[in-house]
């Protein structure tokens, strides 16, 4: 099933530049792709652009300044390992992109993004509560997540 054909979809208001952030986006993750333009009547900077992003359906609509983007609603992107959290999270900095705190950050275009390794909710989660404690901990003193540290801290080893 396309993203044209699911029902639900988010919906990203951007002031300007929709096109150029959607045609950013898809280049990230596998399974993604520009699924429509519409222009209405402004070829410069398309009203709505329809994309998916790592399967999941999105879109863009180019609104003007009625409304801005907020990290109150984020895009989530859970990653397999270290090396798949730095190329993500190196390439939404690139170009004036701004780090947050825990796995957060904004990218150039000011859309609120959060990198996480999938093993971090299962060890945040785990029934060694303690442990889960120590791995959260370690990673409310992150900027992007660190893999080996966050496993460490849950070990109870020193982080360094």
């Amino acid at each position: 099933m396309s993203g044209l054909e699911k029902k639900v979809r988010t919906c990203l208001w951007f002031q300007k530049g929709g096109v150029k952030a959607a045609e950013f986006y898809v280049t990230l993750l596998p399974d993604s792709r520009i699924d429509a333009v519409f222009e209405h009547g402004n070829a410069d900077d398309p009203m709505v652009v329809e994309f998916t992003l790592g399967g999941a359906p999105m879109m863009i609509l180019t609104g003007g300044d009625m409304y801005k983007l907020t990290p109150a609603a984020s895009i989530s992107v859970l990653t397999k390992d270290q090396a798949e959290t730095d190329k993500l999270w190196a390439a939404l900095l690139e170009g004036g992109g701004q780090e947050s705190m825990c796995g957060w950050l904004e990218d150039r275009y000011g859309v609120a993004w959060q990198i996480v390794p999938e093993i971090l909710p299962r060890l945040i989660c785990d029934e060694d509560q303690a442990a889960g404690r120590r791995a959260q901990q370690a990673m409310m003193q992150m900027r992007k997540i660190d893999i080996a540290a966050i496993k460490a801290a849950f070990a109870g080893e020193a982080v360094q």
